[in-house]
């Protein structure tokens, strides 16, 4: 059972990481790109009207949970008004009341609408509705149109979706014919239908719609059909039976009611108006996260203050580049001084970019070899020669800091950045393997750890997999996992293959 541990480990945090991050991009549409962008409408609705004298009360219908959107964000400006939002099943009244109103009034509603693609349409099913009092011939013609169209059709969808396009294409001499009247509009089509749809117990209601144009500043609301199949509600078109609503329709108030009442007002309009708007995806989800019942975005490193998520932007890379090196020091062969150094001397390089990074490195451990090697004369111990090869290392980079200023090379006063104890103990190590291996040997290590640096800045610096792994911790189970496997791996390194042919290819030669 002990040799399966690992690989059940391995397996449990890939599922854990994998699915936390498939959860967030499926589920809460945080995006992959960090430089993506996210689509949204702003919609408002102006409310005009004259009092007519004494305390004036208006109610205008809001929306509140919307098919395929989310409310962003909302406002009202209302001055003098006192302003009350009161939720009644799927839409909300926005009641605004005031003690005197003179002369025209103007009232806004504006509402951030962003499409994530939830229908929301799942709801209990409210039961047989009553058959309506027809009187003759429309009992009759109601009778037979939905007999024949039940013969028509499969299901509850497919039986609305036919009796719309029958009284869409009615003959003169057809059941259908008997419902049509020549100067009806959409709204009472839709209203004939609820009726038909009643006479075969089916439950329907009337939904107010706007069409999503872009600049549009006087948008007339559009009628819609809902049909209850049981499980959600279904739209469909009122005159072409088309099922479910285009991208650009968003719904803002199920039922007849009116949309706007005023007492003690006359003239009262309202009018729609739509902005299209794009906005940081980023952003957007954070927003969005907050109309959710889903708590993971409430512990995620967005909520971070700034300061401390610019940290942790670097932070969050350490762990990708120590994979790096240990599949680099492990899979490949690559000979360094150390596991961490390479990691920190390449989070060095996320300042002084990659080639300026290199020099100043060479540089200091170069000439810090050969303090170093002067120190070696004086019979130091341990410990007092690694301090004073630390306070070598920070002078060397104080002058050269100085220097470049003087010459107008800014990049070079980065090399502040560069971790001094580190460079010190790597100088200590290089001169060590340098005396017990010889300088062959120091010089591989030393190019060794640059290009293992060098492949860790490449992906560090890389911004694509700062945005996943600031975005999606979760994703550092995975390279956890990966770190595990590769810490089991046993085999022959891919220098060592190299090796061992050249070898092979002399013993040849001998025979």
């Amino acid at each position: 059972m002990k040799r399966f541990h690992l690989p059940i480990l391995i397996v449990l945090l890939s599922a854990i990481g994998l699915g936390v991050f498939a959860y967030k991009v499926n589920a809460l549409g945080i995006p992959l790109q960090p430089d993506a962008t996210a689509e949204t409408w702003l919609v408002e609705a102006r409310v005009r009207y004259q009092p007519t004298g004494g305390s004036a009360s208006v109610e205008l219908r809001i929306p509140h949970r919307l098919p395929n959107f989310s409310i962003l964000d909302e406002g009202f400006v209302s001055r003098g008004y006192g302003l009350n939002t009161i939720t009644r099943a799927e839409d909300r009244l926005a009641h605004w009341t005031t003690r005197q109103a003179r002369g025209e009034q103007v009232l806004y509603y504006r509402g951030t609408l962003y499409r994530d693609g939830n229908d929301r349409s799942e709801s209990d099913y409210p039961g047989p509705v009553a058959v309506p009092d027809w009187t003759e011939p429309y009992r009759s013609a109601a009778d037979a149109l939905t007999e024949d169209v039940r013969g028509r059709s499969s299901n509850i969808q497919s039986f609305a979706s036919v009796l719309v396009n029958d009284l869409a294409n009615a003959a003169p001499s057809s059941n259908a014919a008997v419902f049509i009247e020549s100067d009806e509009d959409r709204t009472q089509r839709t209203e004939t239908l609820i009726e038909l749809l009643a006479t075969a117990r089916i439950p329907a209601r009337q939904v107010t719609t706007l069409k999503l144009i872009d600049g549009r500043r006087d948008i007339e609301p559009q009628t819609w059909l809902e049909v209850h199949n049981t499980r959600r509600w279904v739209p469909i078109d009122p005159e072409t039976g088309e099922i479910e609503y285009p991208s650009d329709v968003v719904v803002w108030a199920h039922g007849d009611a009116p949309l706007l009442e005023v007492s003690n007002g006359e003239n009262a309009e309202v009018r729609f108006a739509v902005s299209r708007g794009v906005q940081d995806a980023l952003a957007t989800i954070q927003r969005f996260g907050d109309t959710l019942d889903s708590r993971i975005l409430d512990f995620s490193t967005l909520n971070l203050p700034l300061g401390t998520q610019n940290t942790y932007r670097v932070l969050l890379m350490v762990p990708l580049g120590a994979m790096i090196i240990v599949f680099l020091r492990n899979v490949i062969g690559v000979q360094t001084f150390g596991t961490f150094m390479p990691v920190l001397i390449a989070l060095s390089f996320r300042e002084t970019q990659l080639l300026a990074g290199i020099i100043l490195f060479t540089l200091i451990v170069s000439l810090g070899l050969g303090v170093r090697f002067y120190f070696e004369h004086l019979r130091l111990l341990l410990v007092p020669r690694l301090a004073a090869v630390v306070s070598v290392v920070v002078m060397l980079m104080l002058g050269i800091s100085v220097l470049s200023h003087q010459l107008g090379l800014e990049r070079a006063l980065a090399l502040s950045l560069f971790p001094m104890v580190i460079l010190a103990m790597t100088i200590e190590r290089m001169s060590v393997v340098w005396e017990e291996h010889g300088p062959a040997d120091a010089i591989t290590q030393g190019i060794g750890s640059l290009v293992v640096a060098a492949a860790a800045y490449g992906l560090m610096a890389n911004r694509q997999l700062e945005h996943l792994l600031f975005v999606f911790p979760e994703l550092l189970l995975v390279l956890l996992a990966v770190t595990l496997l590769l810490g089991r791996y046993t085999g022959y390194r891919l220098t060592e293959l190299f090796r061992f042919g050249r070898m092979q290819d002399a013993m040849r030669r001998t025979d």
